[in-house]
C-alpha cells in the first residue's frame, strides 16, 4: 500500500476592495511611499471597511472561492481550520462560525494562532490529520482583519499591515506529492519584542488600556526584524540540508510577507534567483495568516504538479519554521 502524503488539491482567496495605498498614508501620519517602499516593499494594503465585518467575513469568501473553483460539496469537508491572530470574538471560535456558513455541517471546526506563523503550523496540523487517515478533507484558511488592532497613528506599524484571506483544501495523496517535511520552531522569549499587551488575561480591558493603546499592536521593529532576517533563512537552510535539496532542485519559495528584504535575505541564503521568489508584498502587505495562501492563489497557474516548494513564516512569540511540499496538481 502506498504511503498517504497530504497534499494540497485546491486554493481560494479573498481581499477586500478598499486600497489604502502608501500616497493616503502620507496624509495620515509623518511618512512618504518612497520610505515605505524602500523599506518594506509595500505600496498597498486592502482594509475591511464596512461595519460589522471581521475576520470571519474573509475567510467565508476565500472558503466559497475555493468551493466554487473545486465545485465541491461542503459537506464533504471533515474539518475546518481557521487559522488567525484576529477572531471575531475572544472566545466563540471564528472557525465554528465559517465552517457553518459555509455548509460545511459534516465538519468540526477551530482556531489556531500562532502570529504570522499561524498558517505554517495550520498546514502542518492538517497534515498530520490527513495522515492519520482519520479525515479526508481538512479545509485550512489563513484570514487575518490586521486594521482592527492597528493604531493609525503609529506609523511603525500602520504602513505594514493589510485584511486578507486564503484558503488550502488538504487531501490525501498516494503519488509521493504533498507535505515531505518540516521544521518549525518557538521561542517565548520574543513575545516582549511583538504583542499586544492588553485584552487578555494578564490585562483584561478597563478605561486605561484603552486611553493607553495598548490594545493596538506594538513592535520593536528593529529587533523583530533582526530575528526574522536570520531565522527564516536558518529554517530554509535547514530543510533543504535535511532533504539534499539544492538552490536548482528548489522550484518555488513561498515566504511570508512582512518585510521585502526579510524574503530577500532568505531567499539569497538558499542561493534562489528571483524568479523563484513568490512576492505580491506590494499589493497587500502584511495580511499575517493569510501571506502564504494569498500566493498559492495568485501564483496558481504558475505552480506545477511536482514542483518543490519551500514555504518559510516569521510571527510574533517568536514563532518560526519551515515547510518542504510537493505540489500535487496543474491549475
Amino acid at each position: 500500500m502506498s504511503k498517504i502524503t497530504a497534499a494540497i488539491t485546491a486554493v481560494g482567496a479573498y481581499v477586500p476592495e478598499f486600497v489604502l495605498s502608501n500616497k493616503v498614508l502620507e496624509t495620515m501620519v509623518d511618512t512618504n511611499d518612497e520610505w515605505i517602499t524602500t523599506r518594506t516593499g509595500i505600496k498597498e494594503r486592502r482594509i475591511l471597511k464596512e461595519e460589522g465585518k471581521g475576520t470571519s467575513y474573509l475567510a467565508i469568501k476565500a472558503a466559497q472561492n475555493l468551493l466554487e473553483k473545486k465545485q465541491l460539496d461542503p459537506k464533504e469537508i471533515d474539518l475546518v481550520i481557521v487559522a488567525t491572530a484576529t477572531p471575531d470574538m475572544p472566545v466563540a471560535s471564528t472557525a465554528v462560525y465559517v465552517a457553518s456558513q459555509i455548509g460545511a455541517t459534516n465538519a468540526f471546526a477551530y482556531d489556531l494562532q500562532a502570529a504570522c506563523s499561524s498558517f505554517l503550523y495550520g498546514l502542518s496540523t492538517a497534515t498530520s490529520y490527513i495522515e492519520s487517515g482519520r479525515y479526508k478533507k481538512v479545509l485550512l484558511i489563513g484570514a487575518d482583519k490586521m486594521s482592527s488592532i492597528i493604531d493609525y497613528t503609529d506609523r511603525a506599524t500602520c504602513i505594514i499591515f493589510g485584511d486578507g484571506a486564503g484558503a488550502t483544501l488538504l487531501e490525501p495523496n498516494t503519488e509521493g506529492l504533498g507535505f515531505q517535511d518540516e521544521f518549525l520552531r518557538s521561542d517565548g522569549a520574543g513575545r516582549e519584542f511583538l504583542k499586544i499587551e492588553a485584552g487578555g488575561s494578564i490585562l483584561p480591558p478597563n478605561e486605561e488600556t484603552v486611553k493607553n493603546k495598548q490594545h493596538f499592536v506594538h513592535q520593536d521593529g528593529r529587533t523583530v526584524f533582526k530575528f526574522a532576517v536570520s531565522n527564516m533563512a536558518g529554517v530554509c537552510e535547514e530543510i533543504m540540508k535535511r532533504n539534499n535539496l539544492t538552490h536548482e532542485d528548489v522550484s518555488w519559495l513561498v515566504p511570508h510577507q512582512a518585510n521585502l528584504r526579510i524574503i530577500d535575505a532568505t531567499a539569497n541564503r538558499m542561493g534562489l534567483e528571483e524568479a523563484k521568489v513568490l512576492k505580491n508584498i506590494h499589493r497587500y502587505g502584511n495580511t499575517t495568516s493569510a501571506t502564504l495562501p494569498l500566493l498559492l492563489s495568485d501564483f496558481e497557474g504558475q505552480l506545477k504538479k511536482g514542483d518543490n516548494l519551500i514555504f518559510a513564516a516569521f510571527g510574533g512569540g517568536f514563532t518560526w519554521g519551515s515547510i518542504y511540499l510537493k505540489w500535487a496538481y496543474n491549475s
